[in-house]
């Protein structure tokens, strides 16, 4: 099926409709809103890399909030159990039988706060559900919510009693991004405001619109070309000199597919060169280890994918048409 241009001008309308009830609790951070509710249409899970205050849980809240979807919130202790994220089966006595209790995990967003803090037992107690959409407990596999979203946030400062997450789980969230702090005028419109933490929003769609734009994005046209640029791109990300492990294949098929969803958010029917660039570093970047001695000298990881997008030529125009 191919999208019309009636069904990207409906998705294009929706995406910035969601994005605009969102930025009434997050000010000032328009971008890092789009990319959160990329995720979310791409059924993927997002990772909120920041120092505290920055409104990292507003935003998880307000995303929940804005789709009428179940929400949970869990904060990562490093006396959580696996159970208390899954849930556990109880013998009932009076019906003598085994019950099984849900744990937060099951709802259509899970806020998973400061999720460096667990340990690592309890943090792989996601993994099944980040990849599947289901959880096993005691043998019997139980489906999560449809959408189902994890929005992991963790500061990136702090490192006493907290644990870094493995490469297997980072490689499952579908983005990585941060808020930083407001700029001037969203600090003066807080401060004029005197915004309490904690904004509700009005629920603008049902989930079954959300579900909707996950199927529309499917079919948007991604040519050849374009998804040669990425596989280059992510081949380059395994052959730099300052990299260690590149990026999985996981990776390089969520560039493809968030690429798809930024398109038709831009009122597109079909990927360019620059909505791959726009989110390679989001997609990419945590997905990369670096060999020590370029840590040691100050080379990040979305320094390397600056790099390898000055390397990579993108296919022209001219190919595309």
């Amino acid at each position: 099926m191919t999208v019309t241009d009636e069904q990207a001008q409906w998705f294009a309308e929706t995406f910035r409709s969601l994005c605009d009830n969102v930025e009434l609790a997050v000010l000032g951070k328009r971008h890092v809103v789009e990319l959160a509710f990329t995720a979310m249409i791409s059924e993927g899970h997002l990772l909120l890399e920041d120092v505290p205050g920055t409104g990292k849980t507003s935003l998880a809240r307000a995303m929940a909030q804005t789709v009428r979807g179940t929400s949970t919130r869990i904060q990562f202790t490093p006396d959580l159990l696996p159970g208390d994220v899954t849930g556990i089966t109880v013998f009932d006595q009076k019906k003598g039988k085994f019950e099984f209790h849900a744990g937060p995990v099951f709802a259509n967003v899970v806020l998973a706060d400061e999720i460096n803090r667990a340990s690592p037992k309890t943090q792989s107690a996601l993994l099944e559900v980040m990849e599947e959409g289901q959880v096993t407990v005691d043998g019997v596999t139980r489906a999560a919510g449809t959408p189902f979203m994890v929005v992991a946030t963790q500061n990136s400062v702090e490192q006493a009693g907290t644990y870094s997450l493995p490469e297997a789980q980072l490689d499952r969230f579908i983005l990585r991004t941060s808020l930083g702090y407001p700029d001037h005028a969203s600090t003066l419109r807080i401060l004029e405001a005197g915004r309490p933490q904690r904004v509700v929003v009005d629920p603008l769609v049902e989930l079954k619109t959300i579900i909707a734009m996950t199927e529309l994005a499917r079919e948007v046209h991604t040519s050849p070309l374009v998804l040669d640029y990425i596989a280059r791109i992510v081949d380059a990300t395994r052959n730099a000199t300052q990299v260690r492990l590149g990026s999985s294949m996981r990776g390089a098929m969520a560039l493809a597919r968030t690429a798809r969803v930024w398109a038709l958010g831009h009122d597109r029917t079909f990927v360019t060169p620059d909505d791959v660039k726009s989110l390679a570093d989001a997609v990419l970047a945590h997905r990369l280890i670096l060999d020590p001695e370029a840590e040691f000298d100050g080379v990040t990881a979305t320094a390397v994918i600056a790099q390898i997008l000055l390397d990579t030529p993108p296919p022209s125009h001219k190919d595309l048409e």
